[in-house]
């Protein structure tokens, strides 16, 4: 059963003298009950503004279009009130830094209550009972909720974080590069926690990473972004054996091979700016295979096997 269904979702921010970065360009998935779908790419590419597109929570520079379907229903351009009442209680998220994320000055029980309080999920003690549950759930004692987030190493805090997005049961969760700056051990205590929850919860996971192989180990699916586009979706295996898209294979090329003779090859140049139109493919500086078209024509996402997409003309009888 599908949970989330993004479509055509598109993001600009304002910029002085009247332009516009077009952040995210018809981005477009689902996720189904207990699925796992990861969302890849370099930074800047547009993952963490398509999560926060989803819960509203863009400033007020940011306009956004599409349509963001929660269980069929269109929450996108929803009411504050509204949007209130759908985070937390029907989609969580799990922000990048959690330092940053937690506050300081409160007990990380007392931030963990907040969300159960504010949408009546639970009250007084059975709210603090609760905070303990949820501790222990993600691996910490039960006490930890008496201590603040600077008593805390960077792996608890990312748990702690975890715990407070699960504060009222949700069935999706967002979680934006949840293992950033944890050593190799606690980021795959991490992962293995989010699959064990995804697993035992039916929760519908979305997982922002610029690590692809992170992905292939924990989700079902993928979405890769470039530029603010998804230029490839696919099945984890599918995106593994067989990548459609260069951006994708390239992106496979960077990564070690511990068993084999593969040599590690880095993606040349930088990503485009998005405050300025250009024509053509926006991968085709860096790619390895563009030829003529790619400099006019930018590609469409389209199918390229079962349940797989990817945009490059490679892919049409014009580019084969």
């Amino acid at each position: 059963m599908t949970v989330l269904a993004v479509r055509d979702l598109n993001v600009w921010f304002d910029l002085p003298g009247g332009r516009a970065v077009h952040a995210v360009r018809g981005a477009s998935f689902t996720v189904n009950e207990g699925e796992r779908l990861g969302i890849v790419g370099e930074s800047g590419c547009g993952k963490s503004t398509t999560a926060l597109a989803i819960l509203g929570l863009l400033p007020s520079s940011a306009s956004v279009a599409g349509e963001v379907l929660l269980d069929g229903k269109n929450i996108l351009g929803a009411s504050e009130a509204t949007m209130r009442r759908s985070r937390w209680r029907e989609v969580a998220m799990v922000f990048q830094g959690s330092m940053n994320a937690l506050n300081p000055v409160k007990t990380v029980g007392a931030q963990i209550v907040e969300p159960m309080m504010v949408h009546g999920t639970a009250q007084g003690h059975a709210a603090r009972a609760r905070a303990g549950e949820l501790l222990e759930m993600v691996g910490i004692p039960a006490g930890t909720t008496a201590r603040y987030p600077h008593e805390l190493s960077g792996g608890m805090r990312q748990r702690v974080c975890l715990a407070m997005a699960l504060a009222c049961e949700p069935r999706v969760l967002l979680a934006d590069e949840p293992t950033t700056a944890l050593d190799v051990i606690v980021q795959a205590q991490v992962l293995q926690l989010l699959i064990d929850l995804s697993t035992q919860r039916q929760l519908a996971l979305v997982l922002i990473t610029h690590d692809l192989p992170v992905v292939a180990q924990v989700c079902h699916r993928a979405a890769v972004m470039y530029a603010g586009e998804m230029v490839e979706r696919a099945s984890t295996d599918a995106l593994a054996s067989d990548p459609r898209h260069p951006y994708t294979r390239m992106l496979w090329n960077t990564v070690p091979d511990l068993y084999g003779d593969h040599e590690v090859v880095s993606i040349p140049g930088s990503p485009p700016r998005l405050d300025t139109g250009s024509a053509g493919c926006p991968f085709f500086p860096r790619c390895d295979s563009g030829f003529d078209r790619c400099t006019r024509d930018n590609p469409v996402l389209l199918p390229v096997g079962d349940r797989h997409d990817a945009s490059c003309h490679l892919n049409t009888d014009e580019g084969s």
